[in-house]
């Protein structure tokens, strides 16, 4: 491949024997937009997540289990695809005497020392992206403006939160938090950007002192004429600026955010400062969401489960009759969240995936692998959108009259997982692992199992993945009141059929007991389910989840729809 080529040949100009491309630019946002995606303009991966490594004489894609698959059809031709946490750098070179170069502004201390721990490696940071050297394009700067949230969408004043982070720095003994997540300046401030195309982020920096001194850094040109009337207290300034002010100051305590900052800001705060081992306490803060945003959050559902309900009764009925391909089913679908004026934008690339494509566990669907929906398959569709009151995401497998005993048998199993994660006693001190556990039993008990976590934290019109809490393996935060996760086990068998049932769920309290609660609302495909393999216990939760979404969603509607509705949500 002529461009990597090109790359290994300036290997000689920086003596390293070696070269890691990110995913992620220097804002480590999720998506990120494709005059930065290096990843994939080295490799082809088009993932979301994963890490490449190239060495004079081999490549290296490194990805996690939800994209081993996508990496091999998209890359295995020229790279060596490997899944993390399985296998990581750390295991290429750990007895290799080499210099590995890297960009500081691309990674932080915490992923370099995740990936690499302890080897005979020299990891030399170069201040220029060895990519940016070969890869010649024209960069489209975006130019629209932050926005403030209105006053019914933002639940909490900003003054009141910039409080709280001032009494948590004093009480930490910390001078300074710098907030490099955009994310979490967003939450922050109660604003939002166009920075992403699937969250509404305003790329920026702060700094803000235990006396409440905010410095936020962007593109000035980003910046309306309001925000300096609205935020008198605030100063602004363009981010280049931004090493200086860091540099300026000494002798002080730091508080980072070790997930965003990176190598390259970590090392100019820590020549003369000292850096606390507290994490930036906003993640907390963010992902605890009060009454207000739950009870606005739910209208983004019902409405968004509104729209993803019409679309499955129109794709059921439509797909023996007309040509409906795997691209042509997700447009149809951001047509009908279209049709409400609430809807902003989609939360993340619309999964469309069916027969052997809804193995691959993050398809995306091209031209090149676009598949007609056809009698005898099953579909799944993972989708979420953004609404300026709430973020959706839900997942929902289909059967395009499928008639297989084993796919409803398996069907069932990841049903019985999900009612399981919906009830679990959430005890004072129950974190994610604990669940995940449950989450699988059932597959498990037929020797199978699915590689990626149950659940993921979803934020308040903001990202659609966010932490800290996760149901995951090795995720030990405990949940608390007001917290959302994703619910969403699955099975997934290669070269042949995928199957995951995802809703978002919630952390309630009632009488001092903590509960999840169900936010999505669609209906759960019950063609798809053995009945015999429910207890009577899942089939009430089933029924009275049906019940739920029946009567969230029956006034948005026609006469017809209600019809086929009251048939998707009766009891089994």
């Amino acid at each position: 491949m002529e461009k990597i080529e090109n790359l290994k040949k300036i290997f000689k100009n920086y003596q390293i024997n070696g070269y890691l491309i990110p995913k992620n630019d220097e804002f480590f946002t999720e998506y990120v937009s494709n005059h930065n995606d290096r990843l994939n303009f080295i490799s082809n991966f088009s993932g979301s997540s994963g890490l490449s490594l190239i060495l004079s004489n081999k490549n290296y894609l490194f990805v996690d289990g939800r994209y081993t698959l996508q990496a091999k059809k998209e890359s295995g031709r020229i790279f060596n695809i490997l899944t993390v946490p399985k296998k990581t750098p750390n295991d290429i070179l750990k007895n290799k005497k080499v210099t590995i170069g890297f960009d500081p502004k691309l990674f932080t201390k915490r992923t370099m020392s995740f990936l690499f721990k302890k080897n005979k490696c020299k990891f030399k940071p170069i201040y220029k992206n060895l990519i940016d050297e070969i890869w010649k394009r024209k960069i489209k700067r975006n130019k629209n403006q932050f926005y403030i949230l209105p006053k019914n969408s933002s639940c909490r004043n900003y003054r009141l939160k910039i409080n709280n982070i001032s009494l948590h720095l004093k009480k930490m003994g910390a001078d300074f938090l710098f907030i490099t997540a955009s994310e979490n300046n967003a939450w922050l401030l109660n604003i939002r950007g166009h920075d992403s195309k699937y969250s509404p982020i305003p790329h920026s920096y702060i700094i803000l002192d235990r006396f409440k001194n905010i410095k936020f850094f962007c593109d000035l040109n980003k910046i309306p004429a309001i925000f300096k009337k609205y935020f008198k207290n605030i100063q602004f300034y363009k981010t280049e600026l931004v090493e200086k002010f860091l540099a300026e100051i000494k002798n002080k305590n730091f508080i980072l955010d070790k997930n965003t900052c990176s190598v390259h800001f970590e090392n100019i705060i820590s020549q003369h400062n000292q850096i606390t081992s507290y994490d930036d306490p906003i993640y907390n803060f963010k992902a605890i969401k009060n009454i207000k945003e739950i009870n606005k959050i739910k209208a983004a559902h019902i409405y968004d489960g509104a729209a993803l309900t019409k679309y499955l009764f129109w794709l059921k009925k439509n797909f023996n009759k007309i040509r409906i391909t795997e691209i042509s089913a997700s447009e149809k679908l951001l047509k009908f969240r279209k049709k409400n004026k609430n809807f902003k934008f989609l939360s993340f690339p619309t999964i469309s995936g069916t027969g052997p494509n809804g193995a691959i566990i993050h398809y995306n669907a091209s031209p090149k692998t676009n598949r007609v929906l056809k009698k005898g398959d099953i579909y799944l569709v993972d989708s979420g959108g953004q609404y300026e009151f709430g973020t959706t995401d839900v997942t929902r497998t289909i059967s395009l009259d499928n008639s297989e005993k084993k796919i409803r048998d398996i069907f069932t199993r990841v049903l019985k997982g999900h009612i399981a994660v919906t009830n679990f006693k959430l005890d004072r001190n129950v974190s994610g692992d604990k669940i995940d556990i449950a989450a699988r039993k059932y597959l498990k008990q037929i020797g199978l199992n699915y590689s990626h976590g149950t659940g993921h934290g979803v934020g308040y019109y903001l990202n659609v993945h966010e932490g800290p809490h996760a149901i995951s393996k090795n995720n030990k935060v405990c949940f608390q009141e007001g917290m959302i996760v994703s619910n969403e086990p699955g099975y997934y068998k290669k070269n042949e059929f995928g199957i995951r049932i995802e809703n978002l769920i919630y952390v309630k309290k009632n009488k001092n007991k903590k509960f999840f609660d169900n936010l999505t609302m669609a209906p759960i495909e019950k063609e798809l389910i053995n009945r015999n393999l429910l207890n009577k216990d899942e089939k009430k939760w089933l029924n009275q989840y049906h019940k739920n979404v029946f009567k969230n969603l029956k006034n948005l509607m026609n006469k017809s729809e209600i019809e086929e509705l009251r048939e998707a949500c009766s009891a089994i």
